[in-house]
């Protein structure tokens, strides 16, 4: 086992993403004002600032302020006040970019060790030792660095603390260096205000020759009568063919990174912070992506030789993303890192809500999604690594004590959870394992197209980290996902049953009515009451015990 223990580092978007960062373990979180750390919709104000570093420090745990941004004239008279600042906040680093911000800030603030951003571009060891050199303490890897390169640098660059991007959102240009948001949008990618050109739907026109521009619509009635071919300069008569359907193209639109799979790589050699992007992200991301890390960390280093991945990928995937993938892990990009069909993020579980406090008997929960009767609600403890599941029928305002079918997120509304709503657990256990901040997630309905995009997506990811070339099953599954967008319904369906006599997923949800009351799910209940609190059935236990179509 590698003598350097590897944190799990955190985005801080708000102060209160901050704190349920570090609730779900988080090891530090990296965190920024607006005007100085590339990220001009950062919510944190000098005072959240401040006691956000001090919340961490409470906890045991670091906090790093970014001052990542490429400095112009007009940013440098703010340097002293902000270095004034920065002394009274005490962070444990100051993530910095620019070669002359760097070399001001060490000068005039020795004490204060200094991290090199990923917005620096280092990819080799021959860089990092530069740094080393400067003054840094830790070098931020840019993601294009594949493994093999990590491993080297890590080899010949033993005495800096290295940090590599682990998990969150790609840029389809060179980490940051992007015209496109400039020129679309006149929002600068290095000064923190990308606008996500990338991301955006593009789509065919053509100009006639009287001047005016139409749409190419091309269809099933004339798709066989053109074909679209790109020549470069240099390469006369080497056509490039370009394909395009009626929803456009997302030729430029990145997967999202997903190291997890090959993080005993990352953590048997030491790398010592494990970065997530994310500063943009929300709350619940926050919680359930530390938690997944903070897992699988744990359990590397109790027991390296036994460490599986997929025991924490079911976890990532309750939260949405574009699809995962290695990267630049094995040094160059394939097709599998790209998603051409779509440019959202999806999941199969989307954020219900979050405690807000705990009383004698109940938890107050802040909606946050529109929650319905037959909602299966899975409560996911930031401090026990077992989950509480709850079928829900109505919900309590709290404020009221009034009864609703229906619920708004957007209301801001808080819900009383009863203690005696959750029937198969121990209401100390409740009180100590589920305190607030504790996020709250529940099923999310999808379109047809949208599942079959998610098993589009697994399947790549599967081939990915196989390095397999056989396209077969994915041929298949980008065939079912084309079906469904010309089938072009909008009707969704949940994973699980939802309602009714003959509704019971089999799933045993804490204080489900039929579940625990039905004669017919007797032997379910016997084998699920053995097990730990939240566990929940196989697929095919369920099967064996649901009640006849």
């Amino acid at each position: 086992m590698s003598p350097r223990r590897s944190e799990l580092l955190m985005p801080a978007g708000n102060l209160r993403k901050l704190k349920i960062a570090i609730l779900y373990g988080a090891d530090a979180v990296y965190l920024g004002t607006p005007d100085m750390s590339l990220r001009t919709k950062s919510e944190f104000s000098l005072e959240d600032v401040i006691e956000g570093v001090r919340f961490c420090h409470q906890h045991g745990r670091r906090a790093y302020l970014t001052l990542n941004l490429y400095s112009h004239n007009k940013d440098i008279p703010k340097l002293d006040e902000y270095i004034d600042t920065v002394r009274q906040v005490n962070p444990d680093g100051l993530i910095i970019a620019d070669p002359g911000v760097f070399q001001y800030v060490r000068e005039r603030a020795p004490e204060i060790p200094l991290h090199v951003s990923t917005q620096a571009n280092i990819c080799s060891w021959l860089s990092v030792q530069f740094w080393q050199n400067q003054g840094a303490d830790l070098a931020v890897m840019a993601r294009e660095v594949s493994f093999p390169e990590l491993e080297e640098i890590r080899e010949k660059c033993p005495d800096i603390k290295l940090e590599a991007f682990v998990h969150g959102a790609m840029c389809m240009t060179y980490s940051g260096r992007c015209l496109l948001s400039n020129f679309m949008a006149e929002r600068g990618a290095n000064q923190g205000n990308c606008a996500n050109s990338c991301r955006w739907n593009y789509k065919f026109h053509m100009r006639l020759k009287d001047g005016t521009v139409q749409e190419l619509i091309v269809d099933d009635s004339n798709h066989d009568m053109f074909e679209f071919l790109l020549e470069e300069g240099v390469r006369p008569g080497e056509f490039l063919p370009i394909q395009e359907d009626e929803r456009g193209s997302y030729i430029l639109n990145s997967k999202d990174l997903c190291l997890m799979p090959k993080l005993d790589d990352y953590l048997r050699i030491g790398i010592d912070s494990l970065k997530v992007e994310g500063r943009g992200k929300s709350e619940y991301y926050a919680a359930i992506v530390a938690r997944a890390y903070r897992m699988a960390i744990d359990d590397y280093y109790a027991d390296p030789e036994n460490w599986d991945a997929s025991d924490y990928m079911g976890e990532l995937e309750t939260v949405g993303n574009r699809g995962y993938t290695l990267a630049f892990h094995k040094g160059r990009l394939t097709n599998l890192s790209h998603g051409y069909e779509h440019t959202a993020a999806i999941a199969t579980w989307e954020y219900a809500g979050v405690v807000s406090e705990v009383t004698d008997d109940a938890f107050l929960v802040e909606v946050k999604n529109k929650l319905e009767p037959g909602d299966v609600l899975e409560m996911v403890s930031p401090v026990a690594r077992n989950t509480i599941l709850l079928r829900a029928y109505d919900y309590e305002i709290a404020a009221s004590g009034a009864h609703k079918d229906v619920v708004h997120g957007s209301n801001k509304s808080v819900i009383r959870l009863p203690f005696s709503l959750f029937e198969q657990e121990n209401q100390n256990d409740l009180r100590s394992n589920f305190p607030a901040f504790t996020v709250i997630r529940k099923e999310r309905a999808l379109t047809d197209e949208q599942w079959k995009r998610l098993q589009l997506d697994k399947t790549a990811q599967a081939m990915e980290i196989r390095d397999s070339t056989g396209e077969t099953a994915y041929t298949r599954r980008r065939n079912a996902l084309v079906d469904a967008i010309e089938a072009d319904t909008n009707s969704r369906r949940f994973k699980t049953n939802r309602v009714g006599t003959q509704g019971c997923c089999g799933k045993g949800c804490n204080g489900c009515l039929i579940f625990w009351q039905g004669e017919e799910y007797s032997l379910a209940r016997e084998v699920l009451l053995k097990r730990k609190q939240g566990e929940q059935l196989t697929n095919a236990e369920a099967s064996k015990f649901k009640l006849p179509a």
